[in-house]
């Protein structure tokens, strides 16, 4: 993708959405235990982004907080996948959302004009006021309220899959 959007072009997205915004500069991070250990006092939900496919190739961008053990095997029948959930390539992930591994988040859906992707949001991470997502970058960390972050993804074209998330037994068996 060429035409990627830059994070000052995000933030003019959601100044142009009436979307308040908070963002603070860090090391780039590349995982959730990573930015943990930098995050310090950044108040609200911290999330992960998990970028999908199924065996049919169509894109699913999972978002909820950075603790919820997905159990995507569960989860792919209540999206529609067709066949096994897996996790796709940074070649997909360039094209279709314009970022790069360690570095996605619904902010990317900026840069999804075909609307290739669909976007899966659990209610448990919705239930949570203020969340926190890399603005296209992994070397800052943007809050806004779960209301904008569900504007701004419909203010992008895309009709979000709103849902609980299956969990995996916390034994990390599953």
């Amino acid at each position: 993708m060429t035409d990627r959007a830059t994070p000052e072009q995000l933030f003019a997205e959601l100044d142009r959405l009436s979307i308040a915004h908070a963002t603070i500069a860090h090391p780039p991070v590349f995982t959730v235990e990573e930015a943990k250990a930098l995050r310090g006092k950044i108040e609200g939900g911290h999330t992960k982004n998990l970028f999908l496919k199924d065996k049919h190739d169509r894109l699913f961008l999972a978002v909820t907080l950075e603790d919820v053990p997905v159990d995507l095997k569960a989860l792919g029948p209540l999206i529609g996948a067709r066949g096994r959930l897996s996790f796709a390539a940074a070649e997909h992930l360039r094209a279709h959302l314009g970022v790069e591994p360690g570095s996605v988040t619904p902010f990317a859906l900026i840069n999804d004009k075909a609307h290739g992707v669909t976007p899966v949001l659990d209610e448990a991470m919705l239930a949570v006021a203020t969340l926190n997502f890399h603005p296209l970058e992994n070397t800052m960390t943007t809050a806004v309220s779960n209301e904008a972050l569900v504007r701004f993804v419909a203010a992008q074209g895309h009709k979000a899959l709103t849902l609980r998330f299956p969990r995996r037994p916390q034994d990390g068996i599953g």
